[in-house]
């Protein structure tokens, strides 16, 4: 699998402390499996995430059970207007306003 950020991503996230990025695919309160959202998330440590994305800018780890969920061609924008990025493919927007959060 592989992720792009666009110019506009990566300008809203190179001054961010160096860590793990995550697309964490949040299931909680979705009612089912196939219905999370997914986050883009920075943290120290790299816990459960045990599938490294190939990547542009800075690697990108998922939870290797939630991988049937995204496409092998990811890409990753930065909307100004929204002050949020978006997770999109070739074949779908996957999340059109991804909070970015920031821990550790």
């Amino acid at each position: 699998m592989k992720v792009t950020f666009t110019d506009k991503a990566i300008e809203k996230l190179e001054h961010e402390p160096e860590g793990f990025l995550k697309l964490h695919y949040d299931i909680e309160d979705c009612g089912c499996v196939v219905n999370g959202v997914t986050q883009l998330i920075r943290e120290d440590e790299q816990g459960s995430y045990n599938m490294e994305l190939e990547s542009n800018f800075r690697s990108v780890r998922i939870q290797k059970q939630y991988a049937v969920f995204f496409d092998n061609e990811l890409k990753i924008d930065y909307l100004p207007k929204h002050q949020c990025f978006m997770l999109k493919s070739d074949n779908e927007i996957l999340n059109p306003r991804m909070r970015y959060i920031s821990k550790g």
